[in-house]
């Protein structure tokens, strides 16, 4: 048996063919079910169509290290730099053009670009995040008023309910799939409060930031993760429940972050170990491992070894309900909290603060990356060595290299327009417009000739790294235009 492994949903590539499929295969089926079950597939697939105006995939580009390809002391002594294309999926939450996704799905981009399901494309930047709950609010740029979701309370889901993932899965576009909810509450043990859905809705790469739908329209979920032993959907996805998505985008537009309360203690779940050890009956309640000097629990007189049954009115399920509602609770109010001490119960008051803005900025705020200024150095920042059949073996390049004359790129600087470009480090340059190239003498020559013509851009024939039959659905060289004068 294959290991399972945890995955966000984020990466893929986009696409734009995935509605006019799923309408043919929604025809088909239709012609072959009769009656009141047409109907009501009928009814659903109207539904659909209502929704997709409110869900867009998002494309991020990120600028970052590139992995070592080659030991030798200058490639050790020159970073090297890669564009990562992150893509995900997102949803419109106001009208004035607010989206909704994961934080993961733009992390460290630079550029991020949103498409609509009637295929226009927006620019759209981060407006302020939450990380530790990985979601992330962007500005879209639109010269029209968006249709918004309608957000579903996530109380009252329950097991067995049939729901609807919207998304840009595994870079067909924007895709619909179906399923149920498998499980609630699950803990992925990404953050202290986890309280993911579970639903066998197919859930893949690129469905990240995404809806997830109840049959009556509105948001009950923010796909964000799946469990897989390989790259694709086992059945296994993983949603924020709206109530805390909700909760988390409302704190950010009114307040800037999400100012959650603060009571200044660190807890744990009681074990069965843990209750036969304190004289519990039964394993409840939430155990107080810290208390904070000077915060509110320890005014109110909490100590280390209290076990927290209930909070307000509230008998918390476990410590992350214990923690949610906490962070929920509005800075400054009375909650009355019961523990067991001692194996004794009593009440104290405590008097919640806000959680300390600089933790938040700390640990939660979003870094934002700066937009790169594209340079156009005189070498155009590609750092080359002659290829040889030598060279293509130890670094696995693809074997269509051996006998090729060319220049591989062994670095790229940072912020130059090959990176932009999509240029990579292993990838082989093997002829500047029509001058075949075979050193980074006679590439600079073909650069220049360029320039000298008054020429902005030259093309570059590029047999680019993994362009192998196998790894490849299009193998052989690419060209490029790559500005070679500042523009």
């Amino acid at each position: 048996m294959g290991s399972w492994t945890r995955v966000r949903a984020g990466r893929c590539r986009s696409g734009g063919r995935g509605a006019l499929a799923a309408a043919a295969v929604a025809a088909v089926l239709l012609a072959a079910v009769p009656g009141r079950a047409q109907e009501m597939m009928l009814g659903q697939a109207e539904l659909v169509r209502n929704l997709l105006p409110s869900v867009v995939n998002i494309t991020a580009r990120a600028q970052i290290v590139a992995p070592e390809r080659d030991s030798s002391q200058a490639a050790q002594e020159t970073r090297q730099f890669e564009i990562r294309v992150n893509a995900g999926s997102g949803f419109v939450v106001d009208a004035d053009g607010i989206v909704l996704t994961n934080w993961h799905v733009v992390d460290g981009a630079f550029e991020i670009y949103a498409t609509f399901s009637d295929g226009s494309r927006s620019r759209a930047e981060v407006v302020n995040a939450a990380r530790l709950v990985d979601l992330a609010l962007l500005k879209v740029e639109a010269d029209h008023k968006l249709t918004a979701v309608k957000w579903g309370d996530s109380s009252h889901v329950q097991i067995g309910d049939p729901v609807l993932a919207i998304g840009n899965p595994l870079g067909v576009g924007l895709s619909v799939t179906a399923g149920i909810i498998s499980a609630l509450n699950r803990n992925l043990m990404d953050t202290p409060y986890d309280d993911f859905i579970q639903t066998d809705a197919p859930i893949n790469h690129g469905n990240s930031g995404g809806p997830l739908f109840d049959l009556k329209g509105e948001v009950i979920g923010v796909n964000t993760a799946l469990i897989s032993p390989t790259s694709g959907s086992a059945g296994l996805g993983f949603a924020i429940p709206s109530n805390d998505a909700h909760f988390v985008i409302d704190r950010l537009i009114h307040y800037g972050w999400v100012r959650p309360g603060w009571v200044g203690i660190k807890i744990q779940g009681i074990t069965p170990d843990m209750a036969a050890a304190l004289g519990l009956a039964e394993p409840k309640g939430s155990i107080v491992a810290w208390v904070v000097e000077g915060g509110p629990a320890a005014a109110a007189g909490i100590r280390v070894g209290d076990v927290i049954t209930q909070f307000g009115d509230a008998m918390p399920t476990d410590d992350r309900d214990l923690l949610r509602r906490i962070a929920a609770s509005a800075p400054g109010a009375h909650v009355s909290v019961g523990l067991v001490r001692d194996g004794h119960a009593l009440t104290v008051q405590v008097a919640l603060a806000e959680w300390p803005k600089m933790l938040w900025e700390e640990r939660d705020a979003p870094i934002r990356a700066a937009p790169p200024t594209w340079r156009v150095p005189d070498d155009l920042g590609l750092h080359v060595q002659p290829l040889t059949d030598e060279y293509v073996a130890r670094n696995g390049l693809p074997a269509a290299a051996k006998g090729m004359k060319g220049v591989v790129i062994t670095a790229i600087e940072k912020d130059v327009e090959p990176l932009r470009q999509g240029l990579a480090v292993g990838d082989v340059i093997l002829q500047i417009g029509d001058s075949p190239v075979g050193d980074a003498t006679g590439m600079q020559q073909a650069i220049e000739r360029v320039r000298q013509a008054n020429r902005q851009f030259a093309l570059f024939l590029v047999l680019p790294r993994n362009a192998s039959d196998k790894s490849s659905k299009f193998p052989g060289p690419k060209w490029f235009a790559l500005r070679v004068a500042p523009g």
